[in-house]
């Protein structure tokens, strides 16, 4: 059996070096640690490297996500 992805808007923001701009977003749970993030998710922290996204879910869950894997899954909505 197939299954589609259900429409479902995120809020995310590219780590770009911005690290305080990502603090304030994941609500101050998260760490720079040698050039990477360590963000806190559900499975326990994750890094990301500069050029990821860190998405907020849709149970206000934060998660890194590779540039290549978010582009292929997200597009930009006009608010």
């Amino acid at each position: 059996m197939k299954y589609r992805k259900k429409p479902v808007v995120v809020e995310a923001v590219q780590f770009t070096g911005n690290f305080d701009e990502i603090e304030k977003f994941v609500g101050g749970d998260a760490e720079f640690r040698g050039g990477t993030l360590v963000v806190a998710t559900l499975e326990g922290a994750m890094r990301a490297w500069p050029g990821d996204f860190i998405i907020k879910g849709v149970q206000g869950e934060f998660y890194p996500c590779k540039p290549d894997i978010f582009e292929a899954t997200y597009e930009a909505v006009s608010e």
